[in-house]
């Protein structure tokens, strides 16, 4: 059983998604393959040049207060970033970069940790470095590889496989050809893929 993660650094509601996810599909004995990808493309292609949570302020209120109401129930740490969205493309491209490394999970949640509750700027190759020190013993090296134009290109082309996929929105979930979408979709993803057992 396998469901297919994928999520943006800059979007708020996959902050949740990736801090919940593996330890509830671990009770479901489901495996998690994590892919990230770029909503800025995607968002371009709809004439959007920002978030839609910024460009609709009303719902960028209720967003942010709806994502601290999330975080409360589900115990996760939480503090409005004085930016946003913020620029993962780093990130983005370490965690695809090495996305079959065992330690990626545990990547993934300090860089939304750092941005999403610690307020720090992951555009930075510093904030970065400091997510991946605790994991990898030569982080510079990890980041230098990331940047070369083949990882580049490896994220280029996973965002273009998540539109192909049907992919709009972070965080969405793929069971099979199976397509949820939301932090509010996570359970009921994870429960596809156990009675279907994709």
């Amino acid at each position: 059983m396998k469901v297919d993660f994928w999520f943006e650094f800059g979007s708020t509601y996959s902050y949740p998604a990736a801090m919940r996810i593996e330890n509830l599909a671990k009770q479901r004995g489901i495996e998690v393959s994590w892919y990230p990808f770029l909503l800025g493309p995607i968002f371009h292609a709809q004439g959007w040049k920002d978030s839609p949570f910024n460009i609709y302020p009303v719902m960028g209120r209720y967003m942010w207060r709806d994502v601290e109401r999330v975080c409360m129930a589900c115990k996760i740490p939480f503090r409005r970033p004085s930016e946003f969205p913020r620029n993962g493309l780093l990130a983005a491209r370490v965690a695809c970069r090495f996305s079959k490394e065992p330690w990626i999970p545990e990547f993934v949640r300090a860089i939304y940790l750092a941005n999403f509750s610690d307020d720090q700027d992951i555009s930075s190759p510093e904030t970065v470095s400091t997510c991946l020190s605790k994991l990898v013993v030569n982080p510079i090296k990890l980041i230098n590889e990331a940047q070369s134009l083949e990882s580049k290109t490896q994220l280029r082309k996973q965002t273009e496989k998540a539109v192909q996929e049907g992919i709009f929105g972070a965080p969405s979930y793929l069971v099979g050809k199976e397509l949820f979408w939301g932090n509010d979709r996570l359970e009921e993803a994870l429960s596809w893929a156990e009675k279907h057992g994709a």
